[in-house]
């Protein structure tokens, strides 16, 4: 699965976003997709989502 594709995901999805504040140090944030907020197909950098607690990021990784 690729993390810069926004049909592969989907609310409901765990993943590993980076928050704007951490793009410097790379601290990851592990959490459940709440909304997509990328509303391109593809972006370079990783899709843009809000998790369940209502932090927004880019998608790093996906945990099946």
């Amino acid at each position: 699965m690729s993390y810069q594709n926004r049909n592969e995901i989907y609310p409901g999805l765990e993943v590993e976003i980076i928050l704007k504040k951490d793009q410097r140090s790379g601290k990851r944030t592990k959490g459940v997709v709440k909304d997509l907020l990328t509303s391109s197909a593809f972006h370079s950098r990783g899709i843009k989502v809000r998790l369940e607690d209502g932090q927004v990021g880019r998608v790093i990784e996906i945990f099946d």
